[in-house]
């Protein structure tokens, strides 16, 4: 499978993951287990029910670094990564936070390429706005209904 389908991931990234992980992922469970791996996924550190510490695990990675390299070029990228990057960069509280949640995704889509054969099929910006209008109107009218309200959609204005 080519890894450089997936938008953000060069050659040179490529050869990385290739070089340090080989083609052949069956030493990991699934995919979250290679993202945790990585070092890619929040760590809570928790006695007692209470969450005492929450943060990133230090791990040193080579495969890590340059998904994380891969995903800052995602910024002004006109694919469907590129607009889901952006959406984590205006949701998240920092720009580190978003570039480790989508190097993250980067490495969920390698695991399924290498491990499955799904190809990544770019749905585009344009798809990845219209799903998250969707979701932010079901938020929209939840919030309503569990304050007694109901969300009326306008037909037309008249001026």
């Amino acid at each position: 499978m080519d890894l450089t389908t997936i938008d953000g991931i060069d050659v040179m990234t490529a050869q990385t993951i290739l070089s340090e992980v080989g083609p052949d992922l069956s030493a990991f469970a699934d995919e979250n287990h290679f993202a945790s791996w990585l070092g890619l996924t929040p760590s809570k550190d928790i006695s007692g029910s209470k969450v005492i510490r929450s943060g990133t695990r230090k791990v040193q990675n080579r495969v890590a670094a340059s998904l994380r390299m891969a995903a800052t070029t995602l910024k002004q990228s006109k694919s469907y990564l590129g607009a889901r990057y952006r959406h984590l960069c205006r949701k998240l509280p920092s720009k580190t936070a978003a570039v480790k949640a989508m190097a993250r995704q980067l490495a969920l889509l390698v695991y399924r390429l290498l491990t499955k054969g799904q190809a990544w099929v770019d749905a585009g910006a344009a798809q990845f706005e219209r799903r998250r209008e969707c979701l932010d109107l079901v938020g929209l009218e939840k919030r309503a209904a569990a304050r007694g309200f109901k969300l009326v959609p306008i037909v037309g204005e008249s001026s």
